[in-house]
């Protein structure tokens, strides 16, 4: 036996566990959306520390001011083009594979509505096939509403018209 076990007991006192689930606020972004995420993030960081850098070496006048300076500037470029890739990764995922479904939807209404519509014809079916009689009595076997198709002339075999 462990320190801490699964019921959170702690050398032989209960206590709370270590690890406990907690339901997620929000749903999980999607991969492609995470993906970009992450890869902004990481260039808005290397740009941020690269600025930074670039101040102090400017206060000291050193010459590389100038260099990580004009890295400065095009790290800039590449972060707003990272930021700008998670909002159209976002949009393009979001048009393609999401539907944003809220209260007020007027979709939603028309398909309660369809499904209530459904639902009452098939009620009223229901109640009404109680009152209807097959031919010959209640043992009769009921007949097909379409043909076999040997019955039909075009399935026949070899008419000469190949």
């Amino acid at each position: 036996m462990g320190m801490y076990e699964d019921t959170g007991a702690a050398l032989g006192t209960p206590g709370r566990s270590l690890w406990e689930e907690e339901p997620a606020r929000r749903r999980r972004m999607p991969d492609p959306v995470r993906d970009s995420a992450v890869r902004a993030v990481l260039i808005v960081a290397v740009t941020l520390t690269e600025a930074t850098v670039t101040f102090f070496l400017m206060l000291t006048g050193s010459w590389l001011a100038l260099p990580m300076g004009i890295g400065a500037i095009a790290g800039t470029v590449v972060a707003t083009w990272g930021v700008l890739d998670v909002l159209i990764t976002r949009q393009m995922w979001n048009q393609r594979y999401g539907v944003v479904s809220e209260p007020s939807s007027t979709a939603r209404d028309r398909r309660h509505e369809r499904r209530r519509a459904r639902r009452e014809a098939r009620a009223e079916a229901a109640a009404g096939a109680d009152r209807i009689r097959l031919r010959g009595g209640a043992g009769a076997a009921r007949q097909a509403v379409w043909p076999p198709p040997g019955a039909d002339r075009r399935y026949q075999a070899s008419s000469g018209r190949g």
